[in-house]
């Protein structure tokens, strides 16, 4: 009876021991498997190319004027037509102080008139009322983003719009009496600066820009078609090119010309509709095409970029750094090392064996490794850019942005418990 009680204590001991070692190892193991996940996120490749060269435009100087007082009468990037007034010359300052008078009498005149014309109430009021809260708000939004010249133009209008709001409620009598008074000032003080002014018009219809850098005749749309690499790096302004009244930029087209690898020349050639970034001086992307490739020299040539939208914008621009985006490619990122190829076997009917492998990762899932098929849109340095491969009908196997993509760990597998309950 002993010799049994023995033997079973000892089966006993050896059973919990043998347990005991079994659940060890698996802890140890559990514990030292390097499982690490990242998540996966939604990411843009854009293919393009970096070059460095010059904004080109139709551009017609202005006569320069030496003698009296100079006042330009345009805002940059503003159209003119045929025979509008760009600039004025005038005798003195005592005729410009008179011009600023009567730019400010007419200005009041008509406030006035709108008062007088509108029908005096409570709808005209809040209207006006509305279009001040805008004004504010626009007037605000230009002087926090920096755009002086926008906020100029905004407080003008704010001011006129005050004006116009207390002249609502006044009696159309007085404001009758008021417009004729001042109609009469700004007669008299026309007469006084009768022949002291000199008016410097638009031959032809363009955009107005007051920078004259000495580039209009160096690098115009038909000089820049025959331009070399070597002869485009050499390009020097024109130091005796000044005007003070500024220069009209003509026609709709603008072009940016540099010099660039022929191969990429040739990519892009037959791209059709390219995307331009400019390093600065634009917030947006702007849209050209490929308008003419020059002959290769030492493997390089040059190219001209012709754009139609937003010339107002780029009126100021000329030497400039950029990229030519060709294309773009949209998909989920995750870690080439992520990637798992999965071979799967299979039999026919017949007996016939066949195996495919399919590209996928493995995400957890809840505690499990779950793997999910998917199809590489684009590989960069260390990460590549998928979509999922499989239909929406089957959820559970699509990766999506935001899912735990495994980088490494131990023996993995479909359903294999890779975390702790």
């Amino acid at each position: 009876m002993k010799n049994n009680s023995l033997g079973t204590k000892l089966l006993m001991a050896a059973v919990t021991l043998g347990l005991v070692a079994y659940f060890g190892f698996q802890a140890a193991r559990y514990f030292s498997d390097p499982l690490s996940t990242i998540p996966a996120y939604n990411y843009r490749v854009e293919e393009a190319v970096s070059v460095s060269g010059y904004v080109v435009r139709q551009e017609q100087v202005l006569p320069d004027q030496t003698g009296g007082v100079l006042q330009v009468r345009r805002a940059e990037g503003e159209r003119v037509a045929v025979g509008g007034t760009v600039a004025a010359v005038y005798a003195d300052q005592t005729s410009v102080d008179r011009q600023t008078e009567i730019e400010a009498l007419n200005a009041r005149i008509e406030q006035l008139q709108y008062a007088l014309e509108a029908e005096v109430g409570v709808e005209v009021a809040q209207k006006l009322d509305t279009q001040i809260r805008r004004s504010i708000l626009d007037y605000r939004s230009a002087l926090t983003a920096g755009h002086l010249g926008d906020a100029q133009k905004q407080g003008a209008q704010l001011r006129a719009q005050v004006l116009k709001r207390d002249y609502t409620n006044t009696d159309t009598t007085d404001l009758t009496l008021q417009i004729q008074e001042l109609q009469a000032q700004v007669k008299d003080l026309k007469a006084q600066i009768a022949g002291a002014v000199q008016r410097i018009t638009a031959s032809a219809s363009g955009l107005y820009s007051a920078v004259v850098d000495g580039y209009e005749s160096v690098l115009t749309p038909e000089s820049i078609l025959e331009l070399m690499p070597s002869q485009l790096s050499a390009v020097k302004a024109d130091s005796t090119a000044a005007s003070g009244v500024g220069k009209l930029v003509l026609g709709d087209s603008w072009y940016y010309v540099a010099a660039m690898r022929a191969e990429e020349a040739r990519t892009l050639e037959d791209a059709g509709e390219l995307t331009l970034r400019f390093a600065k001086g634009v917030e947006r992307d702007l849209t050209v095409t490929v308008a003419h490739v020059g002959t290769e020299e030492n493997g390089r040539c040059v190219v001209v970029f012709e754009g139609r939208t937003y010339l107002a914008e780029l009126t100021l621009l000329r030497q400039q750094s950029a990229q030519i985006i060709s294309g773009s490619v949209e998909g989920i990122r995750v870690p080439e090392e992520a990637l798992r190829v999965v071979t799967t076997t299979r039999t026919d009917e017949d007996g016939n064996t066949t195996e495919s492998q399919t590209i996928g990762v493995y995400c957890v899932v809840g505690v499990e490794a779950r793997f999910k098929p998917v199809e590489i849109l684009y590989s960069g340095e260390n990460f590549v850019l998928v979509r999922a491969d499989q239909p929406s009908d089957k959820e559970t196997l699509r990766l999506r942005s935001g899912d735990e993509v495994i980088l490494s760990a131990r023996d993995l597998s479909d359903g294999k418990v890779v975390a702790a309950d």
